[in-house]
């Protein structure tokens, strides 16, 4: 059985809603997985998952929230070399410029995303929810 974390910072609940639903997807499909926010999430703890999906939506000029989750993100980022790692997140502008550069700064640091990143404008519709779920489900 593959042991999942789901691990997001949220501002409005739109990023949170998506974990939720990435976790019933993640359970679904068998993983024993576990929900966290940001500020509760360590490099000591990444280290005791198999997969792990991060979420945080876009913020200020398209960029990832900097207070709490880049400062943990970039604390884990060694152990996730070695993890199956998926990334998610909400906007409300722009055109997923946050999650392209998000994902080009694991690339060059070595982290391997196994799929493609999850993005939904606003709150996540029916279609983005079953997204997540599916995407919870291939974490698992």
């Amino acid at each position: 059985m593959s042991k999942a974390a789901v691990v997001y910072w949220s501002g409005s609940g739109n990023t949170e809603e998506m974990a939720k639903k990435i976790l019933e997807g993640a359970k679904a499909a068998g993983a024993e997985a576990e929900l966290f926010e940001a500020d509760g999430f360590t490099a000591a703890m990444a280290e005791g998952f198999d997969a792990l999906a991060f979420g945080c939506p876009a913020m200020g000029d398209e960029e990832l929230e900097d207070t709490v989750f880049l400062p943990m993100f970039e604390s884990c980022e060694e152990v996730l070399k070695s993890k199956k790692v998926i990334l998610f997140g909400s906007y409300g502008w722009g055109d997923g410029e946050w999650m392209r550069s998000w994902e080009s700064s694991c690339e060059e640091k070595g982290i391997k995303l196994f799929r493609e990143s999850l993005i939904c404008n606003e709150m996540p519709d029916d279609e983005g929810l079953e997204k997540c779920e599916a995407l919870g489900m291939a974490l698992a």
